[in-house]
């Protein structure tokens, strides 16, 4: 980790993800932020930057406040940063003149010129220049002409943060160290040199070390005796901490902090010392002669070296636990939910994720059973149906976590599907979304329509699957057992990374249902990311259950839905050729549905057509639109894997290919 104290020394940045704070104890929910810029960084191949202020802007603007109770110095901020593996810290010298740089000054003259950021990471509540005239939203806005992106921390994350701040502080005001430390996810630690004592410790056979805090605005923790690993020259050492007036001595009235360090007898004077404090023993008492006291001091050692004895070693583990999100998307399903919903509980015992089953503002009795059955699950409660894609989008925007893992209320899931995929999205930066096999719950030894082993697209932008191609379902031979790179994961079972989903702008709501998980995996694979299929992660899919495959309304939304996703995200060139030629072979399924006497599905092609090229200065807006975000987000050039270079129509009904290993070879970019 690279640290830098003057602005006048920053090198060029490399595709630099930043993000700015106080970052006041560096806690566990700093924590998150930091793993989160160092994903954005390495998914861009850049590198992750935290901008921090010193000495603490309070102390500038309102220097004769002395409420401040600092959690951390700049010293061990520096050095929890470098445990939680930022690549750069800049420490930036907070100064009156710093201060007064206006909103704009302070975009241009101090983010643009100094950092040249491809992503900014920043509250929501985040205000900034002279009389904090700037926001989020005018840093948005200067973002479209600088070239950054603007990553938004949502409101929960950032009150959670604050929140965890004040849970922090008032655990040491009551001397309990060991619930903060939780909240730290590390040890509670007082920096400081040794400064002369009154030797009161050695009269009593338990020298101590007394020490002067780096920073007098350090919050120091309540009265009492504290067991304390302590750090000095690099050497840890065992010990029992005394914060207090002394009220055993006669006219002493001084607070202070001095420790007993075990088997220790070297002259410190003047040297630094860290102490982390483990556990608080007791209060401050009143003892009425020394040798009460000394009685006492020898039962605290022997408390604090039980204590310690059963202490690992000090150490924070640079890798985290991923806060995943397991979200249902539910529109009466009532009794798909009694069926499928406890396999899904009985997969997340053991493990921190969080299990959500977002309604669609049903009809039917789902409330009631989720209530009453089903106490465990939190519920999102969505004002209307906002279909599959918009009711998604509603639900997410309320759920913080590193990864979603879209579920169908009518998957059964197997006991290990998770850990596969969370440790695939793990180990890969650049991809940002995988989905597990899905086979089929009324036929298991076949592959299931909705996805079966990773999706594909042809040249003209229609969708098949490894194990399916249009009607067809292939019998599950592990033929297609090993990973592979795919062009779009199913929606079925979906696990995606929680900033892309959100910073991609989720699903297209206008889709209602059907194809938008491929318009979203197309969205990331034109700006470099991979999408891919997890075989070893098995689940089996109803399907069907909302929308039948082969009703009049699934052919509407297939035919319309995939129209709009390719002339969205096709090339202006191919679009020229594309288009009548998409009408030509669209015309042909419908001769087909006339041979086979499917009357309404013709209609349902018709109206796919009417209601998409009437619209088509509405698509071109958004084309544009999600253009620019993809510009702004891409970590490298369009990803091409997953696409079949020919027709899969001609494939399927002039050569008769039923299967995707049958496929020519040569044509799959895979």
């Amino acid at each position: 980790m690279r640290v830098f104290y003057q602005l006048e020394d920053l090198p060029q940045f490399k595709r630099a993800v930043l993000t700015i704070g106080s970052f006041d104890g560096v806690h566990s929910g700093h924590q998150q932020l930091l793993a989160r810029i160092n994903r954005l960084a390495r998914q861009s191949g850049g590198e992750s930057i935290v901008i921090t202020f010193h000495p603490h802007p309070r102390q500038v603007i309102y220097p004769k406040d002395n409420s401040l109770q600092l959690l951390s110095t700049i010293e061990e901020k520096v050095a929890l940063f470098e445990r939680y593996e930022v690549d750069n810290v800049v420490v930036v010298p907070f100064t009156v003149a710093f201060s007064q740089l206006s909103a704009d000054e302070y975009i241009q003259r101090f983010l643009v010129d100094k950092f040249h950021p491809s992503t900014i990471v920043i509250g929501y509540d985040h205000k900034f220049g002279l009389n904090r005239q700037g926001d989020i939203d005018y840093l948005k806005w200067h973002s479209k002409n600088a070239g950054f992106n603007v990553v938004e921390i949502e409101q929960k994350e950032v009150d959670d943060i604050a929140v965890s701040s004040t849970k922090i502080r008032n655990a040491l005001l009551a001397g309990k160290v060991k619930e903060a430390g939780r909240w730290l996810n590390h040890q509670y630690t007082l920096t400081g040199k040794v400064v002369h004592g009154q030797q009161l410790g050695t009269q009593l056979g338990f020298p101590t070390a007394n020490i002067q805090p780096a920073n007098k605005y350090k919050l120091i923790p309540a009265d009492g005796i504290y067991a304390v690993q302590v750090l000095h020259e690099g050497e840890e050492y065992n010990g029992m901490l005394y914060i207090g007036r002394r009220p055993s001595i006669e006219g002493v009235d001084e607070r202070v902090i001095e420790v007993n360090i075990f088997d220790f007898d070297q002259k410190i004077y003047g040297q630094e010392l860290t102490l982390s404090l483990v556990e608080y023993i007791r209060g401050d008492q009143h003892f009425s002669d020394m040798e009460g006291l000394k009685k006492q001091l020898a039962a605290d050692k022997e408390a604090s070296l039980q204590i310690l004895s059963e202490e690992e070693p000090s150490s924070v583990n640079s890798t985290y636990n991923p806060q995943v999100a397991i979200v249902i998307l539910n529109y009466n399903g009532a009794e798909y939910l009694k069926q499928f919903l406890p396999s899904v509980i009985d997969s997340v015992e053991n493990t921190n994720y969080r299990l959500i089953v977002a309604d669609n503002a049903s009809t039917d009795n789902s409330l009631e059973v989720l209530s009453t059955e089903f106490p465990e699950v939190d519920c999102l409660r969505l004002d209307k149906n906002h279909g599959f894609a918009g009711g998604y989008n509603e639900a997410l925007a309320q759920v913080e976590a590193d990864y979603f893992v879209l579920l169908n209320s009518d998957v059964k899931v197997t006991k290990d599907w998770l850990h596969p995929c969370i440790e695939q999205l793990e180990a890969d930066p650049g991809l940002a979304a995988c989905q597990p096999k899905i086979k089929a719950y009324s036929d298991p030894e076949y592959f299931e329509y909705a996805g079966g082993a990773g999706g594909w697209i042809d040249t003209l932008g229609y969708p098949f699957c490894r194990g399916r191609i249009f009607a067809t379902l292939e019998q599950d031979e592990e033929q297609y057992q090993e990973k592979q790179e795919i062009f779009w994961a199913s929606g079925a079972a979906m696990f995606v990374r929680a900033d892309l989903f959100k910073s991609f702008g989720g699903f297209d709501a206008d889709y209602f249902a059907h194809a938008e998980e491929i318009d979203l995996c197309w969205r990331f694979k034109r700006a470099g990311y991979r999408v891919m299929a997890i075989p070893s992660s098995i689940v089996y899919h109803l399907g069907g259950g909302t929308l039948a495959y082969q009703s009049v309304r699934k052919t509407y939304l297939n035919f319309h839905n995939t129209l709009v996703t390719s002339f969205k995200n096709e090339s202006k060139g191919k679009l020229l050729w594309w288009l009548p030629l998409r009408l030509l072979m669209d015309g042909l399924a419908g001769c087909l549905f006339l041979l086979q006497g499917k009357w309404q599905h013709i209609g349902a092609i018709v109206k796919a057509h009417w209601h998409f090229f009437p619209r088509l200065g509405y698509w071109l807006k958004r084309r544009r639109s999600y253009n620019q975000r993809i510009t702004i987000l891409a970590i490298g050039p369009e990803n091409r894997k997953g696409v079949y270079r020919g027709s899969i129509v001609w494939a399927y009904y002039g050569r008769r290919i039923r299967s995707f290993g049958a496929l020519p070879k040569q044509r799959l970019n895979g």
